[in-house]
Formats: structure tokens, C-alpha cells, sequence
């Protein structure tokens, strides 16, 4: 009994965590009780239940305009104790303008979180209504520029994992749009580099380079994103060597003035 209820303990936080990683996929829009359900493989009476304990510990909020479900302010105040990441945050805003008033985009700093990729800050230069990655979005690393920049950048066996695991996280897409990320994946491991033409978003281009630990290992991204139009061939290489100058430029400030750190584990 009591191996059984060590069990039942674990896999209830092993439930809230899922439920608490799933709520940012929607940002703002919020999560209905059935469709929240749906997507973490539980029943409703779980789910509401979880949901519950979370909310009076103020880690989820259901809104009481149309109740649906949203991460609560104990999150975003936990957070504020991490005090290497929000420095890190802080050293790439400078950066992130740079890359977005040149090109006259949308640029991104994504972190990596395992299998996926957090967008920890985004800076817009030009309207992009298209695009749907806002800060706090969590999504497979396989969707974007960025996160595939991280992939390619990674150890074969490593990069093979998280692909494996990424494809079946978008199973549910389509063969089209699974088609056109494979694509997209194959493209930035010829070119070195993450780049989407049209291939998430139509009409749409998108860049992105790996931010490497002194020990080589990519732990962010820094992307910029923008209308396929601004983006000609000929502009590509132009694109790509301001975000690998950005990106180092990066790496070296994060060291200087975070101290040396070992691995990208400081960092998550």
C-alpha cells in the first residue's frame, strides 16, 4: 500500500506539471476545462480536481469572465528568484532591438526547456500578425527557426532524440503541415543554421542561430522573424551573420558579467 500510494503521489504531480506546461500553449486565449483535458490525456474529474489545488495556491487562475483556465501570479513570482536567467534576459534586450530595427522584423530569444523551447523575449519592429509566438510560449523545438537552430547545433544522438520526441508531439498537425517542418529541418542542417521559408508560416521567413555555453552546448536562440518579401536570397547571408555576430556578441556579455558558469544548466 504504501509503494502504491508513493505512486499515486508522483503521478499526481507529475499530472499538475503537465497541466501547468500545457496552459501557456494558449497564452491569453486561456484553456477551456474538456479541451485542457483532452490535450493532457486526462478525464475531466482529474483534471478539475488538479486545476483546483493549483488555483488555491495561486499557480493557475480561471478567469471569471469566460472561465477558462490561465497560469496564476505565484508562477511569475517564483520566477523573479532566478536571478541568472532574468540577467540573461536583460543582457539580450540590446540585441534583440538591434537585430529587429535592422531588419525590420520581429526578433525572438528563445531558451531551451528539454525537448522544447520557451520564448523568453520578443521585439517588434515591424506588425506580423501571422506570427504567434509571443514571451512565456512554449512550443516542440521542431516549429520554429530558433528551435531548430538549437537542434542542429546539438550532439547527432541528442538532436535524434529530441526530433524523434518532437514528431510525435506533432502528430496531430497533418501530414502537410509535418511534411513542411521536415523540410524546414532539412534546409537548416544543409545551410547551418535555422531558416523557414514559407515552411511554418506562409508568406512568412524566419532565421534563427544557436546560443552555445562556453562548453559548446546551445541553450537559446536568437531569431528574427518578418514578411517573406524582406527576406530575398540575396539578403540571406547578410541576415545570418548579424545573428551569429549577435549571438556571440551574447555569449561573451553573459560570461563577462554572470560569472563563468560550467554548463547551460545555470541558465533553465
Amino acid at each position: 500500500m504504501a509503494k502504491a500510494s508513493r505512486r499515486s503521489g508522483t503521478q499526481s504531480i507529475e499530472r499538475a506539471v503537465l497541466l501547468l506546461k500545457a496552459l501557456p500553449l494558449r497564452g491569453s486565449l486561456g484553456w477551456r476545462l474538456v479541451d485542457l483535458a483532452n490535450h493532457c490525456e486526462m478525464d475531466k474529474g482529474t483534471t478539475h480536481r488538479i486545476l483546483a489545488s493549483l488555483i488555491r495556491e495561486r499557480l493557475v487562475r480561471q478567469r471569471a469572465g469566460d472561465r477558462r483556465y490561465v497560469l496564476g501570479s505565484l508562477i511569475f513570482e517564483l520566477g523573479l528568484s532566478l536571478s541568472a536567467l532574468v540577467a540573461f534576459q536583460s543582457v539580450c534586450s540590446a540585441p534583440l532591438a538591434r537585430i529587429a530595427k535592422r531588419f525590420d522584423g520581429v526578433s525572438m530569444l528563445f531558451l531551451r526547456s528539454g525537448a522544447e523551447f520557451v520564448c523568453a523575449a520578443r521585439i517588434d519592429s515591424a506588425p506580423l500578425k501571422a506570427l504567434t509566438i509571443d514571451a512565456g510560449t512554449r512550443r516542440p523545438l521542431i516549429v520554429s527557426a530558433g528551435g531548430v537552430a538549437m537542434l542542429i547545433a546539438m550532439p547527432k544522438d541528442e538532436a535524434r532524440s529530441m526530433i524523434a520526441h518532437n514528431m510525435k508531439d506533432v502528430a496531430r498537425f497533418g501530414h502537410t503541415r509535418i511534411q513542411s517542418l521536415k523540410r524546414m529541418l532539412r534546409r537548416s542542417k544543409i545551410r547551418g543554421f535555422g531558416i523557414s521559408q514559407s515552411d511554418v508560416v506562409p508568406g512568412v521567413s524566419a532565421f534563427g542561430v544557436a546560443i552555445r555555453d562556453p562548453l559548446g552546448a546551445p541553450f537559446a536562440s536568437i531569431s528574427v522573424v518578418g514578411a517573406a518579401g524582406r527576406f530575398p536570397s540575396s539578403r540571406v547571408a547578410e541576415v545570418v551573420a548579424a545573428l551569429d555576430a549577435e549571438s556571440r556578441w551574447i555569449a561573451r556579455e553573459a560570461d563577462a558579467r554572470l560569472g563563468k558558469f560550467e554548463n547551460s544548466d545555470r541558465y533553465r
